[in-house]
């Protein structure tokens, strides 16, 4: 059967989800999806979304969205300028996000990542958030977010953000 990347694919994880065979090639993150996942969605620390595909629960991949604050100073100066002189801003944090190996070079890591943006800017259209961010696990994960036009902050080079202004455009 061939892969189906459509936004009704995604979901929020329930218990249902098969996520046992799961293997994105990050012990960590394969034990968070397994172990910790459904606990941290009890627990509305953080909001686990899987894709599967129609008729098999067995996820495909997942992300987490939270909510977190950055401090003003870790941003680049010409963004700080145009943003209040408060000490800490609101963002959206993009914690987790990975792909099974057995979809792997197929763009689902892309899809995932295009639907965790668009879920993020219109949270944002109610609870604000001034970035996305994320913390890119190794250069590798850096190069993919880059790509997509996120920035490193100043004193963090793994530690990434795209404004919501920037997602706004991107989506209109």
């Amino acid at each position: 059967m061939a892969l189906v990347l459509a936004p009704e694919h995604i979901h929020p994880l329930e218990n249902a989800h098969a996520r046992k065979s799961f293997d994105c090639g990050n012990a960590d993150l394969n034990r968070y999806l397994r172990e910790q996942a459904r606990q941290d969605a009890e627990k509305r620390v953080a909001a686990p979304f899987v894709l599967t595909q129609p008729g098999n629960l067995k996820v495909l991949g997942f992300y987490t969205l939270s909510s977190s604050i950055i401090p003003v100073g870790e941003l680049p100066e010409q963004l700080m300028k145009r943003l209040p002189r408060y000490g800490q801003l609101p963002v959206t944090l993009l914690d987790r996000l990975a792909v099974d190996r057995s979809v792997g070079g197929q763009g689902v890591g892309e899809f995932l990542l295009v639907d965790a943006l668009r879920r993020s800017l219109e949270a944002a259209q109610q609870i604000a958030a001034m970035a996305v961010i994320v913390d890119a696990k190794d250069e590798r994960a850096e190069s993919f977010y880059r790509h997509f036009g996120f920035q490193p902050f100043q004193r963090t080079p793994l530690r990434l953000f795209l404004p919501m202004g920037q997602m706004a455009t991107l989506f209109a």
